[in-house]
């Protein structure tokens, strides 16, 4: 069975295939899905991220919304682009994992090109003290998006 987390998403990009942008409420959504309004925030933050192809604005306050944009690059080029610039000169596991999901998402890699890139940028195998881990990380996933820039 999928948990709650996984059920808001869901609900929210089928929202976003009709319109690539869509205003919510916090509290609605809570209702609806019979939880509290910070598990809401949480699927914001984790699955609607950058990395992941989306823009989330919150106005708070009696009439609050949220708002999702779901971002459309032009081409695939401007998309690892823009991943590209996200990544600084450290990166954590689970924001490169966003990063790789959304390129599988808008089909710039299939899902053998993201199995193997997940593997390579894994703590399991990046086995190094955090801080270095998380550097080794951003440069070989630059790397691997660099040169999926020359190949397309």
């Amino acid at each position: 069975m999928r948990n709650i987390s996984d059920i808001i998403e869901k609900y929210i990009k089928e929202i976003l295939n009709s319109s690539d942008n869509i205003r919510l409420k916090r509290s609605e959504l809570a209702e609806k899905f019979q939880c509290v309004p910070s598990q809401i925030n949480y699927v914001l933050k984790t699955r609607f991220s950058i990395e992941r192809g989306y823009v989330v604005e919150s106005k708070r306050g009696g009439g609050g919304y949220i708002q999702v944009v779901k971002v459309q690059p032009v081409t695939d080029a401007d998309l690892i682009d823009e991943m590209i610039n996200l990544i600084d000169y450290r990166l954590t596991e689970n924001m490169a994992d966003s990063i790789i999901i959304h390129l599988l998402e808008e089909e710039v890699i299939n899902e053998r090109e993201a199995r193997l890139m997940l593997s390579a940028i894994d703590h399991s195998v990046l086995d190094v003290d955090i801080p270095v881990r998380d550097v080794m990380r951003a440069n070989i996933l630059k790397a691997m998006l660099q040169s999926l820039t020359y190949t397309r």
